[in-house]
């Protein structure tokens, strides 16, 4: 992949990147960086918002930039280098690439600046300082549950609408969902993909609504008798269902998927997703903003992994499957629980 030069990133992050190096300079603001995979994608906008306010409230001041797209690693690359040059003491950033960040993540920690994963580990993963993100093979395993309740009695023929290869939410939350179901499945620590009899047919959709579209059109035309799709997260599930929805299809395949946000828990509302894993970007960046506080106050750093929690939204409810409704989804929605 050729390297996405400091131009590529929002001309918003740099300015701001820039302004926060003078006010560093002039204040004791403490400066912290967030670096997203993107900027589009509504579960990162919600993020940042999360980031901004904590940052507000507990007088720091939040610098932050992204990847073109989900994958891009050489965007990230470029935009911790322009945090540090902007004077950010600690970086928080959600790994496109998780191996390939790695060297630039060393480089940052050897220049005294706390690095904190949110939402995706790296490999490995106390290649940061913490990591605060949901457990997300639990979140794959109470879609998985669900669906193997709600669809009793059926022969289940999948498709899996995946993040891409390699990446380990797109493994955690593939694999818990297979072993969910009751399917054979990679553990936790696995970035591989399992592939039992049941699954037809895998596509990458980058967590993309029209790559999702794509990618159930291929797998339909694979195999037209699908009852059952997995989605990586909600946009490519709307995609999914919009594939379905012009093939006639939608009313007799069950889709689920994990994120949580307030469209996607609007999707279960409407039958569009069965059921959905909600998760906590707010709580995530808040988090990880309050530990850069923290750090730049008194040089203490946070280790380990934070489980931010996880929570399975159903519209219609499964004996021996514990989740909540629609209106307390849509309370929660990529808010605090």
């Amino acid at each position: 992949m050729q390297r996405i030069p400091a131009f590529a990133l929002s001309a918003l992050a740099l300015t701001g990147a820039l302004a926060c190096g003078l006010a560093q300079a002039q204040t004791s603001e403490p400066v912290i960086g967030l670096i997203t995979k993107t900027e589009t994608n509504p579960f990162f906008v919600k993020m940042k918002e999360g980031a901004t306010a904590e940052a507000k409230k507990l007088g720091a001041k939040l610098v932050s930039a992204a990847g073109k797209t989900d994958g891009d690693n050489a965007g990230q690359v470029t935009a911790m280098e322009n945090l540090i040059a902007a004077g950010a003491k600690t970086i928080l950033i959600t790994p496109s690439d998780a191996k390939a960040i790695v060297p630039a993540i060393k480089k940052a920690q050897a220049r005294g600046v706390m690095v904190i994963a949110l939402d995706s580990p790296t490999e490995p993963m106390d290649a940061t300082d913490a990591l605060f993100a949901t457990d997300n093979y639990k979140a794959g395993e109470l879609i998985g549950q669900y669906a193997k309740a709600a669809t009793a009695g059926k022969k289940p023929v999948i498709a899996t609408l995946d993040l891409f290869p390699g990446h380990p939410v797109g493994a955690q939350r593939h694999n818990g969902f297979l072993k969910g179901f009751g399917l054979q499945a990679n553990d936790a620590k696995s970035n591989e993909l399992s592939r039992p009899a049941e699954v037809v047919c895998m596509a990458d959709s980058f967590g993309d609504r029209a790559k999702g579209q794509t990618g159930m059109e291929n797998c339909l035309q694979k195999n037209p008798d699908i009852n059952i799709v997995y989605t990586i997260n909600e946009p490519a599930a709307a995609g999914a269902y919009n594939a379905l929805k012009a093939a006639g299809k939608e009313k007799n395949v069950l889709i689920v998927s994990v994120d949580g946000g307030c469209a996607g828990v609007a999707d279960v509302g409407k039958g569009v997703i069965a059921a959905t894993s909600q998760q906590y970007p707010l709580r995530m960046a808040a988090m990880g903003v309050a530990a850069g506080v923290e750090y730049a106050k008194t040089g203490k750093k946070v280790s380990g992994y934070t489980d931010t929690g996880v929570t399975l939204i159903a519209a219609k409810p499964m004996a021996g499957v514990d989740s909540k409704d629609v209106k307390t989804g849509t309370d929660l929605c990529w808010g605090a629980k």
